[in-house]
């Protein structure tokens, strides 16, 4: 299959561009920077700008699929200026493919999104299914609203949509893991508040895997894309620090601090959501 990525050069889109390309696929990627613009066999580059509603055209060329993970981190401080940029990021991107798939049909079939499980509320008991029409009325559960609308037009052109709501995604590369690490190495990592909240995570390898098998299933939909078993804010420190030989007794880290700190994104460490396996 030939498959359009946006977002290929983050965490996802990297893992996810090695395994297509192990399995025989041919990948067109977008970017919004032309020095990261490559001609390789298999491998094509493309210039976008969403901001300014540029897009390469010729990148659907031939195209079966694409493959939407484009969108600017929630790891960073949420000023209002950059709110507006998580935000837009994702609709503006998700409404330029949208235009111009409009104005040039082609072969395309199906569309596959990156969306998150900060659409659900926040937690100490709750499971959440992807039945589950609540939403969280915080930044994070707006934010997920607004990117699956863009998401959902693209069933107008009679493609298959699928909408994968990721989990804390692990990887020894670099990631919220590689951040989680850092205190803990140096002996003092702890819990974040009462250290109860559920984090549903899901490993790198995994979810690439989810992405492939989304696609090669022709999977159309909403799926939370997580592990089987979530684990608390304290029982992820722990095995952490056993994986690396490193103690965990230093008092948890109260969450006004990090509220001091982060601001409002101090969410992302204390928000719980106990999310379930997809329906698939």
């Amino acid at each position: 299959m030939k498959i359009l990525i946006t977002g290929a050069t983050g965490l996802v889109g990297k893992e996810l561009i090695a395994l297509l390309l192990e399995n025989g696929n041919e990948i067109h990627y977008l970017t919004t920077s032309q020095s990261k613009i490559e001609s390789k066999p298999h491998f094509q580059g493309f210039y976008w700008n969403p901001d300014q509603s540029i897009i390469d055209e010729n990148c659907l060329m031939g195209v079966d699929a694409i493959i939407h993970l484009a969108g600017a981190t929630v790891s960073k401080r949420w000023t209002p200026n950059y709110k507006q940029e998580i935000i837009e990021s994702r609709t503006l991107s998700s409404n330029l493919l949208y235009t111009c798939l409009k104005n040039h049909p082609n072969q395309v079939k199906q569309v596959i999104s990156a969306s998150a499980i900060g659409i659900y509320p926040d937690s100490l008991t709750a499971v959440y299914t992807e039945e589950n029409k609540s939403v969280d009325d915080r930044f994070l559960g707006q934010v997920v609203v607004k990117w699956e609308e863009s998401i959902d037009v693209f069933s107008r052109l009679n493609l298959k949509v699928c909408k994968l709501r990721i989990g804390l995604v692990l990887s020894n590369k670099w990631g919220a893991l590689c951040e989680m690490i850092k205190p803990i190495k140096l002996g003092i990592g702890s819990p974040f508040g009462s250290g109860k909240q559920v984090q549903s995570w899901i490993h790198i390898h995994d979810l690439a895997a989810m992405f492939y098998f989304a696609l090669q299933n022709q999977w159309e939909g909403t799926f939370n894309a997580v592990a089987p078993n979530p684990v608390t804010n304290t029982e992820l420190t722990k095995a952490i620090a056993k994986t690396l030989g490193k103690p965990v007794f230093m008092p948890n880290v109260p969450k006004f601090a990090m509220k001091l700190i982060l601001g409002e994104m101090h969410q992302l460490l204390f928000s719980s959501q106990n999310v379930s396996l997809c329906q698939s």
